[in-house]
């Protein structure tokens, strides 16, 4: 998932970022990471994650209403049509000029639900020696041009990963947590005018 690029430090006015708030829920984020490596109806959706099929419908629906999923067909069931969903790694990766920059506002709900999230996931880390990952916790100051090469890296290496994205349980895979979250920040030290 792509957050866009990075918003004005300190941006003039509100921006509409509904598609951002519609994932703002550990279900929804749990859902896309799910239709990253397949395409899932409902139904399969609401097993995988032990829950009703009717909230799997709800949050399916304002996935697909805020453009974060795209049908990507139907199959008969029973007699019916049940559709299927998935996530777009093409479309979330691929920056758009019309794009607003989120709200601050915004992206701090984005993030207090991937909070949320990261916390379910530390209960079933794996550890051992074969199992170590990474971790990065920092509030640094850096060259401006050497960030952008940073985040540019970081971003490839997040596309590639849900491009390899396979389904649950596929033989051969293992199930991974991956959470990246690079910002700029703004700078607080008061200007000499803002000084008493």
């Amino acid at each position: 998932m792509s957050l866009g690029d990075e918003p004005d430090p300190a941006p003039s006015g509100r921006t509409v970022t509904g598609d951002l708030r519609s994932l703002a829920h550990p279900i929804r984020l749990r859902i896309l990471s799910l239709l990253t490596g397949a395409e899932m109806s409902a139904a399969e959706i609401a097993r995988e994650l032990a829950i009703t099929h009717a909230n799997a419908s709800y949050h399916l629906r304002l996935l697909l209403g805020s453009g974060s999923i795209v049908v990507a067909g139907q199959e008969k069931i029973r007699g019916g049509q049940a559709k299927r969903y998935r996530y777009d790694v093409n479309q979330a990766f691929t920056p758009r000029a019309d794009q607003d920059h989120p709200h601050p506002d915004d992206v701090q709900i984005i993030y207090a639900a991937l909070a949320a999230e990261l916390q379910r996931r530390a209960r079933e880390i794996v550890t051992g020696p074969a199992s170590v990952g990474t971790l990065t916790d920092a509030e640094l100051w850096v060259d401006l041009d050497e960030w952008k090469q940073i985040r540019d890296r970081v971003a490839q290496a997040s596309e590639h990963l849900h491009r390899i994205a396979q389904r649950p349980h596929s033989p051969g895979t293992v199930r991974v947590s991956a959470s990246i979250a690079l910002f700029r920040m703004r700078d607080a030290t008061p200007t000499p005018e803002e000084q008493p």
